[in-house]
């Protein structure tokens, strides 16, 4: 079972403390209920890999380690088909002492187009909703951030960071969590929050908003990443069954009519800082993950169009501050 003991001595004496009235209870019924059936193949995956200090590790450009002198072709075939046990891999990329995850998104290109244009992470403590496998958390780090906390419930996607942070030397400056934000007190405790990929999975977007508001200091900086379409402050697309084959998407509103929904739940000094299309260079099938991907939910005939017929993906990135 993965022990979450670290986490809880690392924030008990940190502004972080009062979360421990409520997580270890919630940590506690998650492991004791609420398990994924191929769960224990995940997490005797990660057991089964070796613990390894990197001689050489980059976060700042990418999520690189490297040992002194390189692996045998065995040892480096044998964490690869351990880590190739928990696919599909969907955020990365990582190269991990001669093991390239190709992962689905390139989401090394969505830090590039967001980190300019947020406020410095030296010595911020980070919460990122919905992070994934948490390679975003490792760019926090590279780039300065003294905790970066990652909550996501799939299960897959925290086994997967751990089988990462053991082959960066059991690395504690990043933690994810098998929660999501509905699960987390008011803590309005961490200087920046991130929600990248999440709000058009959201049944009520505004509440979902108000939720990331909840977390942040005064005067902390909310970045958030969304699908959007073209439009004005009034333009809201709300798709049917599907949109590009996904079931869960609800709301996809213009960046202007998001900028009023962050005006209206408070925030201020919002800022649309980036607008640009998903591509097949930043989203593809590969190795890692072999089932459809992005050139399969596009219409062949046109691709601006998804299969559905509503227009193709369109992500922005916003900035905001709470007062």
């Amino acid at each position: 079972m993965i022990d979450f003991g670290n986490f809880y001595q690392l924030i008990a004496k940190s502004p972080l403390a009062p979360w421990l009235e409520t997580l270890p209870a919630q940590i506690a019924t998650w492991q004791r209920e609420n398990l994924h059936g191929q769960f224990k193949h995940w997490y005797n995956t990660v057991e089964y890999l070796p613990e390894l200090a990197p001689y050489r590790l980059d976060l700042l450009h990418s999520v690189t380690a490297e040992s002194e002198a390189p692996l045998s072709e065995g040892q480096r075939l044998g964490i690869e088909k351990l880590l190739r046990n928990l696919m599909p891999w969907r955020k990365g990329p990582y190269s991990l002492y001669g093991v390239d995850i190709d992962t689905e998104w390139r989401s090394d290109l969505k830090w590039d187009r967001v980190l300019p244009h947020i406020s410095p992470l030296a010595g911020r403590t980070i919460l990122d909703v919905g992070c994934g496998s948490g390679y975003h958390l490792w760019r926090m780090i590279g780039a300065g951030a003294h905790l970066a906390v990652g909550i996501d419930p799939m299960q897959l996607f925290v086994c997967q960071f751990e089988a990462v942070r053991k082959l960066l030397g059991n690395d504690q400056r990043a933690h994810v969590l098998p929660l999501g934000i509905e699960q987390l007190p008011e803590l309005n405790i961490f200087d920046t929050v991130f929600s990248m990929g999440v709000l058009y999975h959201r049944r009520s977007p505004l509440d979902h908003l108000y939720q990331l508001k909840n977390q942040l200091v005064k005067d902390g900086e909310l970045v958030l990443e969304t699908l959007v379409v073209e439009g004005d402050e009034n333009t809201v697309l709300v798709p049917g069954d599907r949109y590009a084959q996904m079931r869960n998407v609800y709301y996809i509103p213009s960046a202007l009519a998001l900028k009023n929904w962050l005006e209206k739940c408070g925030f201020v000094d919002v800022r649309i800082v980036d607008h640009c299309y998903t591509t097949s260079e930043e989203q593809r099938r590969t190795s890692w993950l072999t089932t459809e991907s992005l050139a399969d939910f596009l219409d062949p005939n046109d691709p601006r169009k998804t299969v559905e017929g509503y227009p193709a993906p369109l992500r922005a990135v916003l900035v905001a501050r709470k007062p």
